[in-house]
C-alpha cells in the first residue's frame, strides 16, 4: 500500500492521521461521545500495530493481515463480537477517511467482515429475587420507590429520572411519563406503588425542584445515579447476572406470564 506524504512532506503518521480524522468527525457534528470512542478504539489498535509491527511508521504501512490479526488477539482475549465489531467499526471510519481524502490508496479494512454479534438470550429476575432487592430497599423510603415504580411501570430510566411531583396523581391513582419525542402517556399504579411513593413524599427533603426523586445532595438525581442504585441492590441481593434498569424494564412483561396483566398493556406502556 502506498504510504502518501501529508502537507509538511513527511509520511503521514497513525497519530497525524488520526488527529486529522477526529477533526473531520468534529466538523460532520458527531457527538462527544462518538469521538472519544473512536479515539479510544483507533489508539488501541496503534498501539497494537506499534507494538507488533516495527515495519509500520505511517498510515500506508498498514495492510489487511494487520487488521486481522489484531482481531484475532482480541478474541483470544475474550472481547465479545459486539465488542469487536465496535472496535473495527471505529477503524473502517478512520481508514475511509484516510481513502477519501487520497492519504492512502486503499482501506486495509476492505473486504474485512463485521464480527458477528453473539446471540444472547434475554435474562429476567426471578420474582424472588426482585423480593429481596425491593426488601433490602425497604429502609430506605426513595430507592424503594425507584425500585417499585420499574416494576409496575416499566418506564426508562431517563423517564423515571425526569419525573416530576406534579406528575404523579394520587386520585386516580397514576403517574405522567413523557416519552420519545416529548410524548406523554398515563400509566396507573397499583396499591404498593402508591404507597411507596407517599412514604417517599413523606420524608422527600423540601427543595425547590420539583423533580420527583432527589439525591443525597437534594439535588435531582441523575440517570446514572439510578443504574448505580440498581447495581448496588443487585450486588447486595447476591444477584450475580446481569439485572441493569434495562432489566427491571423488562421484568414486568416476565411477571405477566403468571398474572392477569394483558399484553396489550404491556405494549401499550414499555415502548
Amino acid at each position: 500500500m502506498t504510504n502518501r506524504t501529508d502537507t509538511e512532506g513527511g509520511a503521514m503518521t497513525l497519530e497525524k492521521g488520526l488527529a486529522a480524522f477526529l477533526d473531520a468527525m468534529l466538523g460532520r457534528n458527531r457527538s462527544t461521545a462518538t469521538l472519544r470512542a473512536y479515539r479510544t478504539d483507533v489508539l488501541q489498535f496503534m498501539t497494537f500495530l506499534h507494538e507488533n509491527n516495527v515495519a509500520i511508521t505511517g498510515v500506508g504501512d498498514v495492510g489487511k493481515v494487520d487488521v486481522l490479526e489484531y482481531l484475532a488477539a482480541l478474541a483470544r482475549k475474550g472481547l465479545t463480537g459486539v465488542a469487536r465489531a465496535r472496535k473495527v467499526s471505529a477503524i473502517r471510519e478512520y481508514f475511509r477517511f484516510l481513502e477519501g481524502v487520497g492519504v492512502i490508496e486503499r482501506s486495509p479494512v476492505a473486504g474485512i467482515d463485521t464480527p458477528k454479534r453473539e446471540k444472547h438470550t434475554r435474562q429476567f429476575l426471578r420474582s424472588d429475587e426482585y423480593t429481596k432487592m425491593l426488601s433490602l430497599a425497604g429502609g430506605n423510603p426513595r430507592d424503594y420507590a425507584i425500585l417499585q415504580v420499574f416494576l409496575q411501570t416499566g418506564i426508562r430510566v431517563s423517564e423515571l429520572a425526569s419525573l416530576a411531583l406534579g406528575d404523579v396523581d394520587f386520585i386516580k391513582p397514576a403517574i405522567r411519563v413523557r416519552g420519545k419525542g416529548n410524548q406523554e402517556r398515563e400509566i396507573a399504579l397499583e396499591k404498593r406503588g402508591v404507597q411507596a411513593l407517599k412514604n417517599y413524599l413523606a420524608v422527600r427533603p423540601e427543595n425547590l425542584s420539583d423533580v420527583l426523586f432527589l439525591n443525597y445532595k437534594d439535588e435531582p438525581i441523575s440517570e446514572r445515579g439510578i443504574r448505580k442504585l440498581v447495581v448496588k441492590y443487585r450486588k447486595n441481593a447476591g444477584i450475580t447476572k446481569r439485572a441493569s434498569c434495562h432489566t427491571l424494564r423488562h421484568y414486568l412483561p416476565f411477571l405477566t406470564m403468571s398474572c392477569t396483566i394483558s399484553k396489550a398493556w404491556i405494549f401499550q406502556h414499555i415502548r
